[in-house]
């Protein structure tokens, strides 16, 4: 059948309860504990069975329902305080501090019933935009809509994992088309080397901001381009590279047709890197800005965020690929491909592959890792990118990770927070003295909110194995049977994450006794509980799901061991709020951050895990455990046996005991105590709030002012920075630094003394007003090395016509021990601390 028009026709929802479809059409409903709970008294069976989907859940009650809630006045009043408080939190009004911020991302995940997420990246993404709504930071985020979305994942009868793709239903997902100032439906086009993809563009209303998702799904283009936009990281290096061409430059592009102007852009990951290449068109063809002046604007008002700890996991392309693209593009962007694979390449390296990771670096002085340990590990993976600076110099901060905690909380914990911290409990937390009233909360009180949502999870889980079992053809006794897995009363510990070799989830199984004594022990029995998919791609994070399938099929283990399907928002938030352990073992320096153990500390459930990401920022002895005490290993094998011996230890000697210490058969005093540490460790830092705040304050304002700055009197200042940097590049090569020459013998100092040194320095072109010569002094380790490097500003003593100019300073001894000095020359002010290769040059 051809030429099918399809109509949508939404239900007539009485006058009375109107309000209820603008709530389904906001995804503000899904942090919003109150929204839930009132949609689910409507119809609970109903609501479960539309996996929590408003707009579904509205089309498929009864009218007659509808008509009842019309008359039910207690139903009015819960829904007009719920419309009072919608309206306050999605109003639009942002603080001012900073103009618009577009956060772009691949993948956004907000909630299960909206399937725009493979994992902890998208969710990171979603929470990001829902704290920026209740921060009230002037941001919109930009992404892509997939039609099928991430796979579900199904396992066969060996334990393999099988994808499988279901439709996004467009009716019923809270967004509608974008619009520009006269209301017009935006229209985007971006050339490819074989046609011109069309994109329309979707509203998706997150709380106070927008989601702007590109579709390729039209009539217009050609099968190829329409599945461009059917999957999440579907396809090829090819068909990656063009839905990454899609999100920057047809997201950019839409936000123009729209009539906005963002003065910072937000880079989550290297996927939108070619955001620089649809900036520079704006400035040019719409700010009259020369190429290499918009480069000055651009880089400098854009923020880059990696989240990838180890090379090989950082994107590239072909040179050949890109430069067809690129190619595609330059008639309308005006940037030759030659410059966009020279920015996506480190300093003199004219044979690699274009590296995504290098391209956000490159054009974003402002950029950051993912957490503390994260951003030493990035300095020191990027130093060949900032060829000059010192690594710890080298111009990545970090901004810790954290999660979006009215989403994850638990309704019982909720309530708990809300008596005990007040309804602004999220803020409040925040100041010590107000995070402190947790421990006022009852130790009988938290722990039956606990067991509440320990309950919680096993009923999820059952559900889940019956539902396994039955789409494999189990029989009555194997259904019978799963309906009795787990125990509400035993030690239950979680692991549920992507499934990738590093993170070892079969660590666990490296000694089949200890495990089965651990499960099977009469007096402190132990109960696990697995989930996670594993990319289509990676086989051997498959293997690693289908090693834990199988010891879960074992005889006397299956009862307590579990490894449940498909796993999603939905059953992670059973799992964080009702475990009472959550394992991780990744590799360390492999996890950027990981933010699953956030969320389950914020419900009272205490972390094991290796030093590693956000748990080096964490761990304390009252919240959790560390496995190890971060050692790394040349042997993985050797290191994965030595941590899998430490974790059964801890399991058996620690946290088993103290979780079945009851003093007269009362409550784990011990053990809630830890949680109430859990629980302060959270909320007290590990949220997107605090998160989002610093992003705000080290990054957007900063980034805001930059572009206003630069963009001033028809961009002024950007042509003079353009200026300054052809200046700087025909002169800094003849600069040169000679090594400091001391007044007196170093080799006979003593504490308490000073010495001076005198250097000398050829400028050239240069004046003494341009640069800053710096002493840099610190301790100094066995290979010369400064450790901790301090700098000092050296004092400019005479010059010379021939362009030496001689430089003093007096350094103090205050203290004994190895110490090593230099100097060096570097431009002044701060513009070029973070430009790459960089204008830095040290003593000879």
């Amino acid at each position: 059948m051809k030429n099918v028009q399809i109509i949508n026709v939404a239900p007539s929802i009485p006058k009375q309860i109107r309000f209820l479809e603008e709530l389904a059409r906001n995804a503000w409903w899904c942090w919003n504990a109150e929204a839930q709970q009132l949609l689910r008294r409507i119809d609970p069976t109903l609501w479960r069975d539309c996996t929590g989907s408003p707009l579904e859940f509205l089309r498929r009650v009864s009218r007659p329902t509808l008509e009842a809630l019309a008359e039910d006045i207690g139903f009015q009043t819960q829904l007009a305080r719920l419309e009072t408080r919608f309206r306050e939190c999605t109003a639009s009004d942002s603080l001012g501090l900073h103009g618009l911020v577009a956060y772009f991302s691949l993948e956004f995940g907000l909630h299960e019933s909206i399937k725009l997420y493979s994992g902890g990246l998208g969710v990171l993404a979603g929470d990001h935009l829902k704290a920026a709504s209740d921060v009230g930071v002037n941001l919109c985020g930009v992404g892509l809509f997939y039609h099928q979305g991430y796979f579900e994942q199904k396992l066969n009868h060996d334990g393999w994992q099988q994808e499988h793709y279901q439709l996004n239903e467009i009716e019923n997902l809270p967004m509608r088309l974008a619009r520009n100032p006269a209301g017009e439906a935006i229209h985007i086009t971006v050339p490819f080397p074989d046609g011109i993809c069309h994109l329309r563009v979707w509203d998706l209303k997150v709380g106070g901001i927008s989601l702007f998702l590109m579709d390729a799904n039209l009539g217009e283009n050609p099968p190829h381009y329409r599945d461009l936009t059917a999957r999440l990281y579907g396809g090829d290096h090819f068909m990656r590279l063009r839905q990454e061409l899609l999100l920057a430059i047809g997201g950019f592009r839409a936000l123009v047709a729209m009539g906005m102007e963002p003065e910072v852009c937000h880079m989550n990951e290297g996927h939108a890197g070619f955001l620089s290449v649809a900036r520079l068109e704006f400035l040019t063809k719409h700010k009259g800005l020369d190429i290499d002046s918009a480069c000055e604007v651009a880089s400098r008002a854009n923020v880059f965020t990696t989240h990838t700890p180890v090379p090989a996991g950082n994107e590239t392309f072909p040179v050949a690929l890109i430069e067809e693209h690129m190619k595609a593009l330059e008639p309308e962007t005006g940037v030759p491909p030659w410059r966009v694979i020279e920015w996506g390449r480190a300093p003199g390296d004219k044979d690699s592959p274009l590296s995504m990771t290098i391209l956000g670096l490159r054009m974003a002085q402002r950029a950051n890792a993912v957490s503390k340990l994260h951003g030493d590990v990035s300095r020191g993976m990027w130093q060949h990118v900032f060829p000059h600076h010192l690594r710890d110099e080298v111009p990545v901060q970090h901004v810790t990770n954290g999660i979006h905690a009215p989403t994850w909380v638990s309704p019982e914990i909720l309530a708990l927070l809300q008596t005990f911290l007040g309804a602004d409990w999220e803020k409040s937390a925040l100041n010590p003295r107000d995070l402190a009233r947790i421990n006022d909360i009852p130790d009988e009180e938290l722990w039956r909110a606990h067991e509440m949502a320990r309950s919680r999870l096993l009923r999820t889980a059952r559900d889940a194995m019956s539902h396994q079992l039955s789409a494999r053809n189990a029989t009555r006794a194997e259904l019978s049977a799963a309906r009795g897995v787990l125990d509400p009363d035993i030690l239950t510990i979680g692991f549920a994450r992507r499934a990738a070799s590093y993170k070892r989830a079969t660590l666990l199984l490296r000694d089949p006794e200890r495990l089965q004594a651990l499960l099977g022990s009469k007096d402190r029995p132990v109960q696990f509980i697995f989930a996670g998919k594993a990319h289509p791609a990676d086989h051997h994070g498959k293997d690693f799901i289908r090693q834990v399938v199988d010891v879960s099929r074992r005889t006397g283990v299956r009862h307590r061991f579990l490894f449940l399907e498909n796993y999603d928002m939905r059953l992670a938030r059973a799992l964080v709020q009702g475990a009472d352990v959550w394992l991780n073992t990744p590799r360390r320096r492999m996890e950027a951050s990981g933010t699953s153990g956030m969320k389950a500390a914020i419900n009272g459930c205490l972390n094991v895990s290796i030093l590693d990401g956000w748990w080096c920022e964490g761990y304390a002895p009252d919240c959790g455990w560390a496995i190890g005490n971060g050692e790394e290993y040349e042997d993985d094998e050797y290191g994965d046996a030595i941590e899998s011996a430490a974790l059964y230890r801890m399991l058996e000697d620690d946290i088993a005991p103290l979780f079945y210490a009851r003093s007269g058969g009362g409550d784990p005093a011990g053990w809630v105590g830890m949680m109430k540490a859990s629980i302060r460790m959270g909320l007290g830092f590990f949220t997107t709030r605090r998160m989002v705040t610093e992003y705000r304050d080290k990054f957007y304002i900063p980034a805001s002012k930059h572009y206003r700055n630069l963009m001033a009197d028809s961009g002024t200042a950007a042509v003079a920075l353009n200026a300054q940097r052809l200046r700087l590049n025909s002169a800094w090569h003849h600069v040169r630094v000679h090594s400091p020459q001391p007044d007196r013998d170093l080799r006979a100092l003593h504490s308490g003394d000073s010495f001076s040194l005198v250097t000398s320095v050829f400028l050239g072109q240069l004046s003494p007003e341009e640069v800053s010569v710096e002493l840099c002094t610190g301790p100094a380790d066995a290979g010369n090395q400064i450790k901790s490097p301090a700098f000092h500003p050296m004092a400019l003593r005479k010059s010379t016509p021939d362009g030496w100019h001689e430089y003093v300073i007096t350094v103090p001894c205050p203290s004994s021990g190895r110490f090593g000095l230099s100097a060096r020359v570097l431009p002044a002010g701060g513009e070029w601390k973070a430009a790459s290769p960089g204008y830095v040059t040290w003593s000879e």
